[in-house]
């Protein structure tokens, strides 16, 4: 099996402890470019509220650095817990957290402290990689830690969670000492079974809404559910602008015809040329669903035909701003998004053709050249929303 040919797709979904504005959790993935390795870590800071938040921030970065640096997961067991405090009366730390390294396309090494036991599933099953427990001593006390080390396969997936998952429900007459992780583990295993292809994000959604549910909607701890899933890619082709030659012209137009995925034509030029090239009609709309935008349009076999600058222009800024749990509109920037977001690898095949009218002094500073605004997306599709593909000029 082709290790290289695996999409690795994360999410993180929480909700905060009833009555407070921000998380005591705190998630943080990390993709490290020259290395091609992902890291995700999930810590849980003690209490909730503010003094949780930054204890979880300060365990997360320092998980997150520690591992870039190859150090040894009992070295960085070590450093994190002698820099985080210890609450005086339970002699614990104030922090908890799981740290997966991924190397794409090898191993995946999970360290864990005092969360909930984190679960690998292989198809719909449970997955033991083979756990080991190390011992760190501090003091009179002795920390527990889990440590793996595997070879994933596509359909594997990682769930790692909270406590606000596991003690859901605590005290109520169905769950009167929470929902526990077999019980969470039951749940997913019983989603993955029903829809086998269930993304990362809609799988950690429905894991924490169960929780919240539990909890009668009044949610008494953080709840943070994180989910790794390795599958085939999902591909999407953004083509934008004319080639800088007309003899371009057909390789452009049959790249479209050829590509293996959904396919996205940003520019009523580029739309003309693989139009006439592959004797395609266009079909315009008068439906404004964003006032700011013209309108898209319709070709046969192109999943989205829209204006290229200025819709691009926005989709970067929909991107740069945008957060996990935003509602996106129907407008064309929205649903080029929308389909970003569906979508692991990104290809994005740009015309190096100058448009004269992009030149035009009068129009908004906010216009940028087409190759700087395609920059833009392909960096924000890379680091923040982690995103494979490539991208091409013409």
């Amino acid at each position: 099996m082709d290790r290289n040919n695996i999409h690795i797709d994360v999410n993180c979904q929480q909700i905060n402890h009833s009555g407070e504005r921000i998380c005591g959790d705190v998630f943080i993935s990390k993709k490290i470019q020259e290395e091609n390795r992902i890291v995700c870590v999930l810590s849980d800071g003690m209490g909730h509220g503010v003094k949780a938040n930054m204890l979880a921030i300060l365990t997360a970065t320092m998980a997150v650095n520690f591992t870039k640096e190859h150090k040894e997961p009992a070295k960085i067991a070590e450093i994190i817990m002698k820099t985080l405090p210890v609450c005086s009366v339970r002699q614990i730390s104030y922090s908890t957290f799981t740290i997966v390294d991924i190397e794409i396309g090898g191993r995946v090494s999970i360290l864990e402290y005092d969360n909930p036991r984190c679960t690998i599933f292989r198809g719909n099953k449970p997955f033991d990689p083979g756990w080991q427990c190390m011992l760190l001593e501090e003091g009179r006390n002795k920390k527990e830690l889990l440590y793996a080390s595997f070879l994933p396969q596509k359909e594997d997936r990682i769930v790692f969670w909270s406590d606000g998952i596991a003690q859901s429900g605590l005290g109520s007459d169905k769950y009167p000492f929470g929902w526990t992780v077999d019980e969470a583990i039951l749940f997913v295993q019983e989603k993955i079974t029903l829809t086998p292809n269930i993304s990362a994000r809609k799988l950690s959604i429905l894991t924490v809404n169960k929780a919240f549910q539990n909890d009668n909607y009044v949610s008494k701890d953080d709840t943070s559910c994180a989910t790794i899933y390795f599958r085939e890619p999902r591909k999407l082709l953004l083509c934008t602008g004319p080639p800088i030659r007309k003899s371009f012209d057909k390789e452009l137009a049959e790249t479209v015809k050829n590509f293996p995925g959904r396919k996205v034509i940003a520019g009523g030029t580029t739309a003309d040329i693989v139009a006439r090239e592959l004797g395609i009609k266009i079909k315009d709309s008068l439906e404004f669903d964003d006032p700011d935008l013209p309108p898209e349009s319709q070709m046969e076999g192109i999943d989205l035909v829209t204006e290229g600058i200025l819709t691009l222009s926005k989709v970067a800024n929909i991107m740069r701003n945008y957060s996990g749990d935003q509602n996106l509109g129907d407008g064309p920037a929205d649903k080029i998004v929308k389909l970003f977001i569906r979508s692991d690898e990104i290809h994005i095949l740009v015309g190096t053709k100058i448009n004269i009218a992009h030149q035009d002094p009068t129009l908004p500073v906010e216009l940028e050249i087409r190759r700087t605004v395609v920059k833009r997306i392909a960096r924000l599709l890379d680091q923040k929303f982690l995103k494979g593909g490539t991208l091409k000029f013409i």
